[in-house]
């Protein structure tokens, strides 16, 4: 198999067009080609008159490979061989291994080890999918909040009810295995090629059903609103873990556990600090969403060609330095969604976004952040960083009014540091209900100063970021964990607790849904291997 790469191809490109250019780039005849496939295509968008798509392809001929490889002279062609994930050689478990949290981590470490045949058992404190949405649509609509299955907890963890995004930074082979499984499941197919693919909250969410049933076939259990309350230790190793369901405790016997608990369990952090879990502090970032309206961004980035359906609402990812040394950037960027309330706990109020499928909504968001440090915390306490959220959220909270009430603030009035009266063209997303207050009252004065500074720099960099209409929803604080659950590099294990396995973003070694799905293998995979 040939890899043809940085193919340049108009918008309106067919299969006829590219076969064109693979021929054309390799030297030869396109009779030549017996098929081909898309690995990867993004969009370059820096002309605005010439929006147009860059190209990976797969390609398979009838002729020798390396002979018409030599004779192209191509510097944008490789021999490659198509990627297989393949489960490493192992001894069968003394005991079935436990999972504590059913997010992207947890999943992909269970689906492993169930295909491993080592039938898992995996513990998730909130509902499965159906029941989890109805959870989430009862507290948009009433305001009451249960605190075990919400957008933070239950089946699919908090990239559940988000954009369902799958890029990553990670270089890990693993995510191109991730994405298969997607697909095989039901994800729409685009998601192996697109540069920034998502599947979009709406069909993550059956994606993960078929994914949980797979792993039930092969012996696994999923046991929902089942929450850890105590690991069993003896010697410095784990012997087994007590779980509470419907006021029930029951102890699980078992020497392998992933903890995957996912970046917002607060009370299960504390429950591990507690039992003398070593863990330590984390940076993270905290903000505000920024809404725009979806077709200003979409106009900002494609120009004329904005509005083609092939190139979908159009996505951002900006980041700037400030003159006080924090970083600034935007996150989690939901073209076409809607800022969507994520609270976890009582009388707090922290936001998030989401997009379905189809990214069709009248506005755009993302969060806009700024760094914080364990400095900014003002206590060397392993959690403190939770606190740092609380408290926010708890400002939160108080500026809205309660009844998980959003504060919102036009962007003019935030730059100009006075009250917002009334909305502009950008009108709120959220759907609890918002009420006007200065970003002051709930952020500290370090991160609105960068916040402001941002604005203005990214503005620059994306026309019309800076949008008088556009609008802030406070508090963007679940980004990433504040902790970080310390394990050994070599072995993934708790640098405390043999046979415990730190996991994804809860323990601070991901950030996002693949990211996060990559870990679960790799510590899947170390569960198998340890000797």
């Amino acid at each position: 198999m040939i890899r043809v790469s940085n193919l340049k191809l108009p918008v309106d490109y067919n299969d006829s067009i590219l076969k064109k250019a693979v021929a054309r780039e390799l030297r030869i005849d396109e009779k030549s080609i017996e098929k081909f496939s898309l690995l990867r295509r993004s969009i370059d968008a820096r002309k605005k008159d010439n929006v147009r798509f860059i190209v990976t392809a797969d390609v398979y001929l009838n002729s020798n490979e390396n002979n018409v490889l030599s004779r192209s002279g191509s510097k944008n062609a490789s021999i490659t061989k198509p990627y297989e994930y393949k489960l490493p050689k192992h001894k069968p478990l003394n005991q079935r291994p436990v999972i504590i949290g059913f997010g992207p981590a947890g999943i992909f470490a269970g689906l492993t080890l169930a295909r491993a045949g080592e039938e898992p058992i995996i513990i998730e404190q909130g509902a499965d999918c159906d029941r989890r949405v109805k959870d989430v649509e009862g507290f948009i609509k009433t305001g009451s909040l249960n605190t075990r299955s919400n957008i933070q907890f239950g089946e699919g963890g908090a990239g559940t009810f988000s954009d369902g995004k799958l890029n990553t930074g990670t270089k890990d082979i693993r995510a191109r295995h991730i994405l298969n499984e997607f697909c095989a499941h039901g994800a729409p197919e685009e998601i192996l090629y697109n540069a920034k693919p998502h599947i979009g909250t709406d069909k993550l969410r059956e994606v993960i059903k078929s994914i949980r049933e797979e792993i039930k076939s092969l012996g696994g259990e999923v046991l929902f609103n089942t929450k850890l309350t105590s690991l069993i230790i003896n010697n410095e190793a784990v012997k087994g873990v007590e779980a509470e369901s419907g006021g029930n405790k029951t102890v699980i016997d078992t020497d392998n556990v992933i903890l995957a608990i996912g970046h917002s369990s607060r009370d299960t952090l504390q429950m591990l600090h507690n039992s003398n879990i070593f863990m330590e502090q984390k940076a993270f970032s905290v903000g505000a969403r920024i809404e725009h309206l979806r077709e200003k961004i979409d106009k900002s980035q494609y120009g004329a060609f904005a509005g083609n359906e092939r190139l979908g609402a159009a996505y951002y990812k900006l980041n700037t330095q400030t003159s006080n040394g924090r970083g600034a950037y935007t996150f989690c960027m939901c073209p076409g969604g809607t800022v969507v309330p994520a609270a976890s706990e009582e009388n707090m109020v922290c936001v998030n976004g989401m997009s379905e499928f189809r990214r069709d909504a009248e506005n755009s968001n993302s969060a806009l952040l700024v760094s914080v440090n364990p400095n900014d915390f003002h206590s060397e306490h392993p959690l403190a960083g939770i606190e740092y959220q609380r408290n926010i959220e708890r400002k939160a909270y108080e500026a809205g009014g309660g009844e998980y009430v959003a504060p919102v603030q036009r962007v003019e009035n935030f730059l100009n540091n006075t009250h917002s009266k009334s909305f502009g063209d950008v009108k709120p997303s959220y759907q609890r209900g918002t009420v006007f207050a200065k970003m002051e009252s709930i952020l500290p004065d370090y991160v609105t100063d960068s916040m402001r500074e941002a604005i203005v720099a990214l503005d620059k960099k994306l026309k019309g970021f800076a949008d008088p209409d556009a609008l802030l929803t406070a508090a963007e604080t679940r980004s990433s964990s504040p902790v970080r659950i310390t394990r050994n590099s070599d072995t993934l294990q708790s640098i405390s607790v043999k046979g415990l396995y730190p996991c994804g973003e809860g323990a601070g070694y991901a950030g996002g849904i693949i990211s996060a799905a990559v870990d679960g293998i790799k510590c899947a995979e170390k569960v198998l291997t340890a000797v």
